[in-house]
């Protein structure tokens, strides 16, 4: 009788213990249901190149030869308006997307150093958001009462903002100061409502949990348990918010940028190029596809991935 006993144990156990070897928590569950996807490995490759592209930009331009205020009159046409000289925008061994026209800057030069302030203003507006978002909806989902009344109405008062008509208005109207620096605090200041608002549906639901409960019963201090406990459970949806939330910052840059308000020449951008290049839409049409180009590439690879990170990490909140 104990034989059979013993043998439907073992024949139950050994699948467990195969699955805990093989360690399947949710985050490793995660990274191969994420690798099977074909799109997100493109995603990766794609922001992994203009990641690097945008670190080694100076390196970049000097292995191009020229900088992105350098002017090659040699380049361009004075008998037609500025015009490259040559096919595709003057594409040569010397300039390898071409020129700038009037100007004769150097294309290559001057996208890989918008792209660097382009992601630079993305990533660390993105940063701030994150941060505060999350510090704020946490802060309002765990303690409740008052903090969460005031916390609420904070955000709600920052979205009633019309936040792309006052980011307008105070860029144009700060003159004298960092426009990089000044670009990533106005979008920052606005941004943070929208991730705050799900961090603390998240902390609401997880706060009530046996674990918690377990651990504010076994005297760990609020501090250890935000830390401990809610941060950990709210990651996911963190992670995959904050992938969809940069390819917004890339898009409010460039419009910014391309409404005259951003960053200031000759500092390059992305939305600077493509704003100046409209003039010159008909006659050298490779000035526009360039720059918008990369500015597509760049918000579809956050996009998808972003979609991706979602689906996987937030099921729940992908469905709704």
């Amino acid at each position: 009788m104990t034989i059979p006993t013993t043998t439907t144990t073992t024949s139950t156990t050994a699948p467990a213990a195969e699955a805990a070897s093989a360690g399947s928590g949710p985050w490793r569950i995660a990274r191969r249901e994420l690798r099977r996807r074909a799109s997100v490995r493109i995603s990766l490759v794609v922001i992994a190149l203009f990641a690097i592209m945008a670190a080694t930009a100076p390196l970049l331009s000097k292995l191009g030869g020229w900088s992105p205020e350098e002017f090659d009159k040699s380049a361009v046409d004075p008998y037609l308006g500025g015009q490259p000289i040559g096919a595709l925008g003057g594409i040569s061994a010397d300039h390898w997307l071409g020129v700038e026209p009037v100007t004769g800057r150097d294309l290559f030069a001057r996208v890989v150093h918008g792209g660097q302030v382009s992601l630079l203003i993305a990533v660390t507006a993105t940063a701030i958001v994150v941060i505060a978002g999350t510090a704020a909806g946490i802060a309002a989902g765990y303690f409740g009462g008052r903090t969460d009344t005031v916390l609420s109405r904070l955000m709600d008062l920052t979205m009633s903002f019309p936040s792309l008509i006052f980011m307008i208005a105070m860029m144009s109207v700060a003159r004298d100061v960092n426009r990089v620096v000044l670009m990533i605090t106005v979008i920052g200041v606005f941004g943070w409502p929208g991730i705050a608002r799900v961090v603390r549906g998240q902390t609401l639901s997880i706060k009530h949990r046996e674990y918690v409960d377990a651990a504010r019963v076994g005297g760990s201090g609020s501090w250890r348990i935000l830390t401990r406990d809610i941060l950990p459970g709210v990651a996911g949806p963190v992670i995959a918010y904050t992938t969809l939330i940069i390819p917004g910052m890339i898009a409010t840059e460039a419009a910014l940028s391309y409404l005259g308000v951003g960053v200031r020449p000759p500092t390059p951008s992305w939305g600077q190029m493509i704003a100046e290049s409209v003039a010159f839409y008909d006659t050298d049409p490779m000035y526009f596809v360039i720059p918008s180009i990369c500015l597509f590439l760049t918000v579809l690879a956050f996009t998808l991935l972003g979609d991706a990170l979602r689906d996987v990490l937030d099921p729940r909140g992908s469905r709704t």
